[in-house]
């Protein structure tokens, strides 16, 4: 799983992490709103879902102490992380100034 989390974040194109775990209540809600951002923004954005409980190595390797959290990669770089619940509007706009 690392090496393929490496060549996926290592794009152009931003990439939103979305560490969340199937039990965690806030993690079901923002599910739809990742759909709705990826409605809006296309091909402007990759959305990649990672399961804590199924990926503890990488949860840990990326210090995620909390679901759910998201982190916006830009070429392999880190460029904004945020554990909660955001609305579309604000997590478009944080992708959009990427």
């Amino acid at each position: 799983m690392k090496s393929s989390f490496s060549d996926i974040i290592n794009s152009d194109t931003p990439v939103l992490v979305d560490f969340f775990a199937t039990w965690c209540g806030p993690c079901k809600t923002l599910g739809p709103i990742l759909e709705q951002v990826k409605d809006t923004l296309g091909d402007g954005v990759k959305i990649v879902k990672i399961d804590v409980d199924k990926n503890q190595p990488l949860a840990a390797k990326y210090q995620v102490r909390g679901v759910p959290t998201m982190i916006l990669y830009k070429n392999g770089k880190q460029v904004w992380r945020q554990s909660g619940v955001l609305d579309k509007t604000a997590l478009v706009d944080i992708i959009k100034k990427s």
